[in-house]
Order: C-alpha cells, then structure tokens, then sequence
C-alpha cells in the first residue's frame, strides 16, 4: 500500500490553478523530497493531503484513507510540522507537549521529547519567549507524538542553526529505521540530497520529475563535472577539451605544487571523453576527480523554460523511467 497516493488532483482558488492534474504516489517506508519555487504547490499539496482545504478535483488517499472523506483517521497516522503556525501562547515546552501528548492519546514523556529535540533545558520556559529555531525544534516534538507512521514536515529546517538542522537530519534517519515515511518540502537543497531516497520536482502546479537523484541527473543530462591533473600542460588541449561534445566550460589553472590542472564542466557522458582527450594529447595525467551535478542544478535544469517545454512534450520523469502524463509548460501560480 502506498503511503500517499494523489490522482489527477487539482486545485483552484478562483482563475487562480494552484494544482492541475497532480499524480503522485509515495511508498511506504521511504523518504520523500517535495521540491518547488515559491507558489508551486507544495503547501496546497499537504494542505489537500490533510484536509486543510479541499481539491476542486481528483482524490487524495494517506495509507488507503481519502484525505476528504475519513481525515481522523489520516490525521491519527499523521505527524505535521506545518511551515508557518501562529502564536503557541502563554504554556511551557512541556505544557504544550503534555497538552499534545493528551489529544493524541500518545505515550511518551514530555522530557524524552525535549531531550530528543535539543531543548531539555527550556521545557519550563514559556514557548512565546522561543527563538524561532526553538519554536521550530517544539513543533517537531509535537510532531513525534504518538509514534505516526507518517512524517509530513513542510520546510523543517526554517530557523535551525545548523545544530539544528543535524538534529533534524537525525530525526528523520531514526524515523526510517523505525519503518515510518517521510514526506517533506525544503528550499535548502543541500539537506534534500542529503537524505531523500526520492525527489518530486512541483513547478506552476504540475509534477515535472519524480525520480531518484542519480536518475534525475542521467535524465536532465545536469552539468557536473571532472577535474584533471597533469604533470605538464600542452599548449592545444584547453581548445581540445573545449570542444568536446556535452562540455560547457573549461577552465585551465594549478595546484598548490604548480601542476596544470584541467577543470571541465560538462554532462557525466562528457567526463569520459574528457580524460581520453588529455590522454591523446600527449598530457601525463596524474590524478582524475569527478563530482556530479548538485541537486540545486538539477532543480534549475527541471524548471527553467526549456526544461518544462520538454517534459510538457515527453511528460514527467517517475521512478521507473515512464512519463506518467504530459506536464504544461506554463507556469500558473497559486499556493506555495
């Protein structure tokens, strides 16, 4: 059974299309990265999932659950930490936590929660006199109450130090352990990568990539790189390497012993002929160093206009290599 299923759903607020004809399938057990720009959809997505709001079409089912029709029990299965939330008043840490524990009918302590989430020592402070790091930390607390099988964490890591941030990283790897899913949007791609086992790539209302990062990468043919180092540089090989097919930009300098280093950006088909190229020009190369193309790039590659003029041609990359439906190209606004 999949975690969260959404088929052909679609939102609008008055000429306003939030969402058009969302497919979407996360399986148990994995975590899942829901990537977009501002006004993409990914909160109008999670507010659907949870029956904040209602979709003009389609269904949304969490754990065979229509989010509309049975939300208690998709609530029951929950765990949220929402991107904006309003003032928790006057109570403590553990107050509030108690308070949540109760409605929740869970059975942890308050204390293992304020140690698990770094604020041990704050519990009897009043939340209203929280940073909004600590804030953050409480509402994940809040969270974990009640063991859910689902984690839906809308940009977790707003106001976290990077202590923070770790924390959060740890949470979510214990979650997995654990056998829970894992459903988040973040804007810092690099805690993404860091994590995800998929990615889903939301751009004016339409899933324009599903995929696992390595697979998004071959797909988008995403500029990485490889870096090599030479023993003596001869004259024709930045031109040489320069021209080669899937390069886009070459760069000639040297290390810190004075060795010609050649650093090449270019598609991960490119690197080989790269190497080779040095090589045949009579280079005597002494160390190769490749990177792939970060998932800030992919994001770039996945929405910028040329991007999603071919995805609305070839339709949107999933997880097994199929286009699962034709994607506009137009960018329509709506819910962040």
């Amino acid at each position: 059974m999949a975690a969260i299923e959404l088929r052909d759903v679609t939102k609008r607020f008055g000429t306003v299309t939030a969402l058009d004809g969302l497919d979407l399938e996360v399986r148990e057990g994995e975590v899942f990265g829901f990537l977009g720009p501002n006004g993409a959809g990914k909160s109008t997505t999670i507010d659907i999932l949870l029956d904040y709001v209602r979709p003009t079409s389609g269904t949304a089912t969490v754990f065979g659950h229509d989010a509309q029709a049975a939300p208690t029990a998709v609530r029951e299965r929950v765990g949220i930490l929402p991107d904006g939330y309003g003032s928790l008043g006057r109570m403590t840490g553990r107050e509030q936590l108690e308070f949540t524990i109760e409605a929740r009918r869970g059975r942890e302590h308050p204390d293992e929660i304020l140690e698990r989430v770094g604020l041990a020592d704050d519990g009897d402070r009043q939340v209203r006199t929280y940073s909004k790091g600590m804030a953050q930390r409480l509402m994940l607390g809040m969270a974990l109450v009640g063991d859910p099988d689902l984690l839906v964490l809308d940009e977790p890591t707003t106001g976290l130090d990077p202590a923070g941030a770790r924390m959060m990283r740890d949470v979510i790897d214990d979650a997995v352990s654990d056998g829970r899913t894992v459903f988040f949007s973040s804007h810092i791609l690099g805690q993404v990568e860091a994590v995800a086992d998929r990615v889903g790539i939301l751009y004016g209302g339409d899933l324009v990539a599903v995929d696992t990062i390595d697979a998004l990468r071959e797909t988008a043919g995403a500029t990485g790189g490889v870096t090599v180092t030479l023993d003596e540089r001869p004259d024709t090989l930045r031109n040489a390497v320069a021209g080669l097919r899937g390069v886009t930009d070459v760069t000639v300098d040297r290390d810190d012993q004075g060795r010609p280093v050649v650093d090449a950006a270019c598609t991960a088909a490119a690197k080989g002929r790269v190497v080779k190229t040095c090589y045949d020009d009579g280079a005597d190369v002494r160390d190769v160093d490749t990177r792939e193309a970060s998932l800030e790039e992919l994001f770039v590659a996945y929405t910028n206009d040329d991007a999603t003029a071919s995805s609305a041609s070839g339709g949107t990359r999933t997880g097994d290599g199929t286009a699962a439906r034709d994607a506009s190209a137009t960018t329509r606004g709506g819910g962040s």
